[in-house]
């Protein structure tokens, strides 16, 4: 996709995401692409996150309190992402599919966060007039965003719907922070499993969850992650495993729906 786009320069999250990004940063630097590391550490150093930040704005000629304004700008959009989150979960008004669409999108805010707002703004209008939904089983969806297509509609079409996307929402960077320090010190995905185990588990009793779908990916290492998820959740835990982009299968379907059954 570099390549065939044409990017020149790369930012590659050496520490705390997938362990093959940094051959593949490597891959990239030998085939001309400029890449550029950024390291969550395992500790969670405040002062290690601060020197990542530093050295990032350096590299793209900006400083660190610009950034804090940009920062500033998108909370503001991030509270709509949020909001929309909140009438999942709360009042029954916002699909699980939608809300991982809406929340998944944090990453990046579509390449326009004016646009992303707007829009997210214009669909919260429309959500908060509809009817509310409370025959559906509550779920969460655990693991990283699926690449498997129709698994959130899937859920809803059983009989459930999702009203926690664990890494989803971190992605819309759901804890109140002062400096971007503070708040890619709270973003759980980077570090260790046990942060991202105390968010689920105060969002699991929250949202008031019977069940939980771990989604794991079959070249990742966080699939083993999943005994660490079962062994300390306390609720009964469905894992899928994705391979390639693709529709639900039907052996999956039957998984699900079997799940949702003994919850009920």
């Amino acid at each position: 996709m570099v390549r065939r786009h044409g990017v020149t320069d790369v930012i590659g999250v050496a520490q705390g995401d997938c362990s093959f990004t940094q051959a593949l940063m490597e891959v990239l630097q030998y085939r001309g692409v400029k890449v550029t590391p950024f390291s969550f550490p395992y500790d969670r150093d405040h002062r290690t996150i601060a020197l990542e930040i530093r050295k990032l704005a350096r590299r793209f000629g900006t400083t660190v309190e610009r950034a804090e304004t940009w920062k500033r700008k998108l909370d503001a959009v991030r509270q709509a992402a949020l909001e929309i989150d909140r009438l999942t979960w709360e009042e029954g008004k916002v699909t699980g599919e939608e809300n991982h669409l809406w929340l998944v999108a944090c990453s990046d805010f579509e390449g326009d966060p004016e646009e992303y707002e707007r829009r997210a703004l214009a669909f919260l209008a429309g959500a908060r007039q509809r009817e509310p939904r409370r025959d559906l089983v509550p779920v969460a969806f655990v693991g990283v965003p699926p690449i498997t297509s129709g698994l959130h509609a899937f859920l809803e079409e059983a009989g459930a719907r999702a009203v926690l996307n664990e890494v989803q929402r971190q992605f819309a960077m759901p804890y109140p922070s002062r400096t971007l320090t503070e708040q890619y010190r709270e973003y759980t995905y980077p570090y260790t499993f046990f942060e991202r185990l105390a968010d689920i588990r105060r969002e699991v009793a929250r949202r008031g969850v019977r069940g939980i779908v771990h989604y794991v990916q079959s070249f990742c290492f966080r699939q083993i992650e999943d005994i660490l998820l079962r062994a300390e959740i306390g609720v009964p835990v469905l894992t899928l495993e994705g391979d390639e982009p693709g529709p639900l299968d039907g052996r999956t379907k039957i998984r699900i729906q079997a799940f949702l059954e003994m919850l009920r």
